[in-house]
């Protein structure tokens, strides 16, 4: 590798510094100018061409390297354009046309690894290698690179249109996006069958992902190909497929559920009991509205589940106190985000069109309201959502670890608890299947191994005989 010259490192570290680039960066971001300065002098490239970086983003791409490392790649590039531009300098003692330079950086030239019209002729040159010269053009020749942004386009729209969660969307585009680096960004109309395989090989050989995450990523190319590529590509033999380990639930018991809960504050305090009380998701403690509350049957309507599934199941009579009070809070915060010219809660796109002022109204309002309310830039309202689960997630983190309870803890832990306490109380399991919403007993049955036998002689340790 060329080392990188002095005076270029000097002057690029003393504009970093100029730029309040912090110190402990400097190293990170001198490496990828090496790397470029480097690439720049073995293919003959001009380091001040916008083709350069281009080429030298889809040569880094090409060695698997990290979407977050391209992105620092393209960054110290551009911020080397931008100190030879500011000082009037060639740094490299390289032709520097300024005419020619054209610095963007919007996002969709930060996924720039294509050409929308044909390049000029390479010159070749009596003292520039053969070899280089090929190379050269062979990286120029990936600039051409098929286009997969109507891709995303056509995925996002096929899958808002069967309604699927949000994090099912991201999933999916996550998985394309590998999918499409790992087949080079080839024309969509010549993948196949053999590239899905390789892929999915690839994942598990290669990558080393777990069983649910190939399954993931084998759902979400399904789908690609099924709505968006109108191509069934049916069974697939010959994958080498990542074995999946039967996990048993981490399970509290009541003692230690106390201690946690007893280092808990409110909100959180009740949001977790709720979870415990009632076998509740994250997802679905924390969206929930007032109107899912029914004191008077003592019945919690949990709307939306997991799977498009509503269920019901009974309000803790321990929690009648607290959950009455928690909804005091919000119509007092309600009243006062109504005086204050609000704009009302977030509602599903739908509902808001549809019913004009539903967003106003107190049976709409979150049961766990955000603290502060959040600006939406494209219509200029100011609208209240609910809790954030990190937020959760990190209380919840701070109590585990005062605990020192010895278990791997998350909030997805009291659903396991809920289930199995039931179990240990000799609830039916169908009972069980329907408070949890499982669409297949099967899943429930796997909290049969986190508790006791009562039919069977409890297996003991030989060191306890």
């Amino acid at each position: 590798m060329i080392n990188l010259p002095p005076h270029l490192a000097a002057r690029y570290t003393h504009f970093l510094t100029a730029n309040c680039i912090e110190l402990s960066h400097h190293r990170v971001y001198l490496k990828w100018l090496r790397y470029y300065h480097d690439f720049c002098t073995k293919y003959s490239f001009k380091w001040s061409e916008t083709d350069s970086l281009s080429a030298f983003l889809i040569k880094l791409r090409n060695e698997n390297h990290q979407p977050f490392m391209l992105e620092q790649a393209k960054k110290v590039v551009e911020l080397l354009w931008k100190m030879a531009k500011s000082q009037n300098t060639d740094p490299c003692k390289d032709e520097f046309p300024k005419e020619k330079l054209q610095i963007s950086t919007s996002k969709q030239d930060s996924k720039k690894f294509k050409s929308e019209s044909k390049l000029p002729a390479i010159e070749t040159s009596k003292r520039v290698p053969p070899t280089q010269t090929v190379a050269k053009r062979v990286i120029l020749e990936k600039l051409s690179e098929a286009d997969w942004r109507h891709i995303y386009s056509e995925l996002e729209s096929s899958i808002t249109m069967r309604q699927y969660s949000p994090k099912t969307l991201k999933s999916y585009v996550s998985y394309t996006k590998q999918f499409e680096a790992f087949v080079k960004s080839k024309d969509p109309k010549l993948v196949g069958i053999e590239d899905v395989k390789e892929f999915l090989t690839w994942l598990t050989a290669k990558k080393k992902v777990a069983a649910s995450s190939q399954n993931l990523a084998f759902n979400a190319l399904l789908f690609l190909f099924r709505n968006v590529f109108k191509f069934e590509f049916g069974k697939i033999d010959g994958v080498v497929r990542a074995k999946r380990r039967p996990n048993i639930p981490v399970v509290l018991s009541r003692q230690e559920i106390d201690r946690i809960l007893s280092l808990l504050q409110n909100p959180y305090k009740l949001m977790i009991k709720l979870m415990y009380g009632c076998g509740l998701r994250i997802s679905e403690c924390i969206s929930l509205r007032v109107q899912n509350f029914d004191f008077a049957t003592g019945k919690l309507t949990i709307l939306d589940g997991k799977g498009k599934k509503d269920r019901t199941v009974p309000i803790p009579k321990a929690l009648k106190k607290e959950l009455k009070e928690q909804l005091e809070d919000v119509s007092q915060l309600h009243d006062s985000d109504f005086q204050a010219g609000y704009d009302g809660v977030f509602l599903p796109e739908s509902l808001d069109k549809k019913f004009k002022n539903a967003a106003k109204e107190f049976v709409w309002q979150w049961f766990f309201p955000a603290q502060g309310l959040t600006h939406v830039f494209e219509s200029g309202e100011n609208r209240r959502f609910h809790l954030h689960e990190t937020t959760l997630q990190k209380a919840l983190r701070t109590a585990v670890l005062m605990a020192k309870i010895p278990k791997r803890i998350t909030s997805h832990t009291f659903r396991h608890s809920f289930a199995s306490h039931l179990l240990q109380a000799n609830f039916d399991i169908r009972t069980i299947q329907e408070l949890l919403g499982h669409r297949d007993v099967r899943t429930t049955m796997i909290y049969t191994h986190t508790v006791k036998r009562s039919t069977l002689k409890e297996a003991k340790s030989p060191l306890d005989f």
